[in-house]
This record gives structure tokens, C-alpha cells and sequence, in this order.
């Protein structure tokens, strides 16, 4: 049986090792962190096409159980006037489950324990600081540690500042820093009205802002905050009080109950926005790269875990059907790239950081209303509607 080395424990890392099970290929996940990951305390969308990639592997109730769903938009301008509203493409009225929100440290879970309950070993505290590549017919990775793991090809799972793909090809790009800071927010006492199962957009007079209920009744919300990079521990350093105080400047003009959100939040966590237009090599001998390490996209759209769910699947395919790692390789960068790099471009598109005058506002909101009656950008048919069929088999 072919051994897989996953690289990274995130989200790409489990999802592949739990679909090459399925295709009959063992792997075991090597994660850096001894707990969960990065970012953990923000939240994401899970959108119809990532559930459709979690059922081809019967690993779809177990998220779906620890999200909950928002299959409709209502966008506001900065100015309190309704745009419109708009259903989250990919809902049940097309056969599928439509978009849910999970926080990223509950689906950590709920996808590690699925995966070690079917057997699959998760090792932490494993750090990739090198490979081997000199071995006949397979793969070796050196970890920072010191210890050695040798198996017959090498998945890099490894997230968007990946080591594998560095490994694959020095000349790589790095991550893009998008101008923007990325804050996501929770608030149990929000002056607002806790209706559950929508999504409320506002197109602010500076940023955007975005808030929905959770079951429990806690208002969770994100901003993008244009701003300088900061560097990891400028972002741990900052402070509650000092995220409110740079949000709510950008907020308090708008006619919207953003700033009081903001200012009830209890917890608040910070990251950089980042994205990769493009990755040249995906993949180099016995070693490839998948999710945010192949293509990391802005988290405007809201995709970025749906496509390394996506990746992970087709992945675990083209291994199972050309069992020639190289072969199966090419297949499966045939099958992804040009979806993946349009949602990046799509993504990017979505978070603009300029501030538009009074004139320019005007314009964009009317444009917002006119482009709601096809649906927002990220919901649109060809991103919510895309399917895997596990039983159609890989060409050569």
C-alpha cells in the first residue's frame, strides 16, 4: 500500500488523509502546533461545494452538526439604506446544503477527531524543516526536531506561509500581504435584533462590515481594517480594547449598528490578509502542494476552506486511479488550477481597501443593488454548485 506523508493538521491536512483512506492509501498527518493552528479564533463559511466534497468521503454530517446555517444576504450602505437582499447561492432548493459558519478551532476539531476515529494517526509538534529526495522510489521529511519520516510521496498541507512548496520550488512566491488586517469578533450582548440564518452586509462610508447570529444568540462579525502588515507578535501584543478603539474609528459614521457591535464584543481576534495570485509549481518528483500552499485567496469570498476540501478529494482521485505519483500529480493540477486561481481573482476584486468619496459611494451602491439581482460574486453557480463524483474515474 502507498504511504502518504500529509504535512500540516489544518484543514487540508485531515480532509486528505481521511480521502486517500477512501481511495486505499494509508497517511499519516504531521502537524507543527501542538494543539490546534493558526487563526484559530476566527470563523468561516463553509459553502455548498465544501460540503459536496466532505459527502464524497462520508465525512459531511460531522461538520455540518457543529455549523450552523445562513442562506441569506441583507446588504445595507454605510448611509442605513437596504441595497437588497440575496439568497447564499448553493442552498437546499438546489440539492445541497447551502453555506454554514463554523469557528476555525471547532472544525480543527470536529475534523481531527473524524479522522482519528477512522484510524488515522495525527502526530503534533512536528515542525517540516527539510526533505529527502534522494531515496528510490519515495520520499523522506526531516523535521525540525531532528527526526526522519520516509514514505512514497509527500502531500504539503502546510498552509499559505508553506514550507513544502519552498521545498518544491525555491523560487515560489511568497504570500501577498492584501493591505488589510482582518478582524473577527464575538459579542453575546449585541445591540442588535438576533435573527438567525442571515448574513448582514454593510457597505460602510470606510470599510465593510459583516455580522450574523449564531444559535446560541452571539453576534459573531468580521472588518477588514486597512492598515500596515504587522508581525505576529505586534497582532498577540495588541490589545481588546485598542482593535475596538482602530474599528470603531472607521465605523462610528456609518448609520449602522457595526460600532455598538464592536464596542460589545468580548473577544476579538486579529490576523493579516493575505492571498497567492498564482503558485508557478504545484509540485515537483514526489511531492505536492494543495490547499492555501497551492493557492491561497483573500477571505473576502469565503471559499478558502471549500477549496482545500475540493483539492483534497480530486487529490485522493487521481492517486487512487494513477497510482504513478507524477501522472497523478498533473492530473489532479489540470483538474484545479483554473478554478482555484479565478476564485483568487474573484476574491481579490471583493476587498477593495480604497475609501470612495461621497460620489463614488453613490455609485458603487447602485452598482451593489444591480449585481444582487444575479447574486453576490462568491455565491455565484459555478463556485456553489460545483460537484465530485467519487466513483468517476481519473483519465490518463
Amino acid at each position: 500500500m502507498t504511504k502518504a506523508l500529509i504535512i500540516g493538521g489544518g484543514i487540508a491536512g485531515p480532509v486528505t488523509a481521511m480521502a486517500l483512506q477512501k481511495a486505499g492509501i494509508d497517511s499519516v498527518v504531521y502537524e507543527a502546533h501542538e494543539t490546534g493552528a493558526d487563526d484559530v479564533g476566527a470563523f468561516m463559511t463553509i459553502m455548498n461545494n465544501g460540503f459536496d466534497a466532505l459527502h464524497a468521503i462520508d465525512a459531511d454530517k460531522p461538520v455540518l452538526q457543529a455549523s450552523f446555517p445562513a442562506d441569506r444576504a441583507l446588504f445595507w450602505s454605510g448611509s442605513g439604506k437596504k441595497l437588497g437582499e440575496s439568497p447564499i447561492g448553493g442552498g437546499s432548493a438546489g440539492g445541497g446544503y447551502g453555506p454554514h459558519t463554523i469557528k476555525r478551532a471547532e472544525l480543527y476539531r470536529v475534523l481531527h477527531e473524524e479522522a482519528t476515529r477512522r484510524g488515522i494517526t495525527i502526530e503534533h509538534g512536528e515542525r517540516l524543516d527539510d526533505v529527502d529526495t534522494d531515496i528510490e522510489h519515495g520520499v523522506a521529511a526531516i523535521f525540525a526536531d531532528g527526526s526522519r519520516q520516509e514514505g512514497d510521496l509527500l502531500i504539503g498541507a502546510d498552509g499559505i506561509h508553506s514550507a513544502t512548496r519552498v521545498l518544491i520550488d525555491p523560487e515560489a512566491p511568497e504570500p501577498r500581504y492584501t493591505g488589510t488586517v482582518v478582524l473577527c469578533g464575538y459579542a453575546r450582548q449585541a445591540p442588535v435584533d438576533p435573527v438567525q440564518g442571515v448574513y448582514r452586509m454593510i457597505y460602510g462610508k470606510r470599510v465593510f462590515f459583516a455580522y450574523t447570529t449564531a444559535p446560541d444568540g452571539e453576534t459573531w462579525w468580521f472588518v477588514n481594517l486597512p492598515r500596515p502588515e504587522l508581525s505576529k507578535a505586534e497582532l498577540a501584543a495588541t490589545s481588546l480594547e485598542e482593535w475596538k478603539r482602530q474599528a470603531t474609528a472607521l465605523l462610528r459614521r456609518d448609520r449602522s449598528p457595526a460600532a455598538a457591535i464592536v464596542e460589545a464584543s468580548e473577544q476579538i481576534r486579529a490576523s493579516n490578509g493575505y492571498d497567492i495570485a498564482s503558485t508557478p509549481r504545484w509540485h515537483a518528483g514526489r511531492m505536492v502542494v494543495i490547499g492555501d500552499a497551492a493557492h491561497a485567496a483573500a477571505p473576502n469570498a469565503g471559499h478558502g476552506a471549500s477549496m482545500a476540501m475540493e483539492d483534497a478529494v480530486v487529490l485522493a482521485k487521481c492517486l487512487r486511479d494513477l497510482r504513478e505519483p507524477a501522472a497523478a500529480f498533473r492530473a489532479y493540477e489540470a483538474q484545479r488550477r483554473e478554478r482555484v486561481e479565478r476564485l483568487v481573482a474573484t476574491s481579490a476584486r471583493m476587498g477593495s481597501t480604497a475609501t470612495p468619496g461621497p460620489v463614488k459611494r453613490l455609485i458603487r451602491d447602485m452598482a451593489i443593488s444591480k449585481r444582487l439581482k444575479s447574486g453576490p460574486r462568491n455565491t455565484a453557480a459555478w463556485l456553489t454548485q460545483h460537484r465530485i463524483d467519487w466513483d468517476t474515474k481519473i483519465g490518463g
